[in-house]
């Protein structure tokens, strides 16, 4: 099947971009190199495209409870302009997808799962909706531009838009007569915004992002450096940390889930594990030496048994050692000592308590 473009596609290809494949599109991975991107968001300023992304709407009268019954997270602890992450889960407690739930009022609800997953989102919805409430996949109609780093601000406020709302919050905005939503929303830890820009208006709006960012040392980043950023926080990403096989309570993204709602798909399943304690759950290792951890290795104790496996391992380009997330044998404790398999050497490594490195700026 052929890749999707988004419809930043040729701006990419002018700027150098090298792409690779993510949930069934074609994505720049780079374009100067992933240190250089990421050190850009980390110190100054990155803008990402992640046109990928799912989107979605759920409207209707009580769309808002329809969603609240479904997803994890309690839709009833914010206020319409407000977004919340949230899981959505199967029977079984496995995790479909996560995403971010942006609600703008009792009657409409705003989702962006991720790209490979928006399908199977949008059609367990669809299923499960009653009578008056739509569920519409928005997916190629709309592009994701995000601006992340500490120099954000200084950049949206140069386009007239707004940059003093609120973590996790939203609020309309305009770039040459095209209307979009900016979200004080983000996935590298850094203070950051994500502009939800109909497609017509996407070239327009990443255009005026890039010069207005030029003299805050704005960068295009691929999604190589976002994986260097989300990992460096101690974010899950689907397919690695959280998958059918891997649930909120085993990811350690309980803090996401309503425990007190009466209904949402798959609570029975996570009550059981979490007063259970027996399954496997994420920690964060850090290099003691040289070794780069990578997907799949084996992580032993000290004794040489295997007590887990790597989810997701990169070089930090913050701290220049190796990191990694893990799903361990339950009452692993912090700051134990631990070895990882790397290409046939065993390297030590530390349990620590995410992130692994503090962002510059409040997110």
């Amino acid at each position: 099947m052929d890749l999707l473009h988004s419809p930043l596609h040729d701006r990419h290809v002018a700027l150098g971009a090298k792409f690779a494949e993510f949930g069934g599109w074609e994505m720049p991975l780079e374009y100067s190199g992933v240190v250089s991107e990421h050190t850009a968001v980390r110190e100054a300023v990155g803008v990402f495209d992640v046109s990928h992304l799912g989107k979605a709407v759920v409207r209707g009268t009580g769309a808002a409870e329809f969603v609240n019954r479904c997803l994890t997270a309690d839709l009833d602890r914010i206020a319409p302009g407000k977004a919340q992450y949230s899981l959505c889960c199967d029977d079984d407690g496995g995790t479909i997808d996560d995403l971010i739930v942006y609600l703008r009022s009792s009657f409409e609800v705003f989702l962006i799962p991720n790209a490979a997953n928006t399908a199977a989102v949008v059609a367990r919805l669809q299923a499960a909706a009653p009578a008056g409430i739509e569920v519409v996949d928005q997916h190629r109609e709309l592009a994701v531009i995000a601006v992340q780093g500490p120099r954000s601000d200084e950049v949206l406020a140069a386009l007239g838009l707004p940059s003093d709302h609120t973590y996790m919050s939203f609020e309309p905005g305009a770039v040459d007569g095209h209307e979009f939503t900016v979200c004080r929303t983000g996935y590298t830890g850094e203070r950051g915004y994500e502009l939800v820009v109909p497609v017509a208006g996407a070239v327009a709006v990443w255009d005026a992002v890039l010069a207005a960012g030029e003299p805050h040392g704005i960068a295009p980043a691929g999604l190589g450096a976002r994986d260097t950023l989300r990992t460096e926080m101690g974010y899950p990403l689907h397919g690695h940390e959280l998958s059918t096989e891997i649930s909120p309570v085993m990811a350690r993204t309980g803090w996401a889930v309503g425990w007190n709602k009466p209904e949402f798909w798959g609570k029975a399943a996570l009550e059981q594990q979490r007063s259970e304690k027996t399954v496997r759950t994420l920690r964060a290792l850090r290099a003691d030496g040289r070794g780069i951890p990578r997907p799949g290795m084996v992580v032993r104790d000290v004794d040489g048994s295997a007590i887990g496996e790597i989810t997701s391992g990169t070089f930090s380009p913050t701290l220049r050692q190796g990191i990694g997330l893990a799903l361990l044998d339950p009452g692993v404790p912090e700051g134990a000592q631990v070895t990882v398999d790397v290409r046939k050497r065993s390297e030590a490594f530390t349990v620590v308590k995410p992130p692994f490195v503090s962002p510059s700026t409040s997110s």
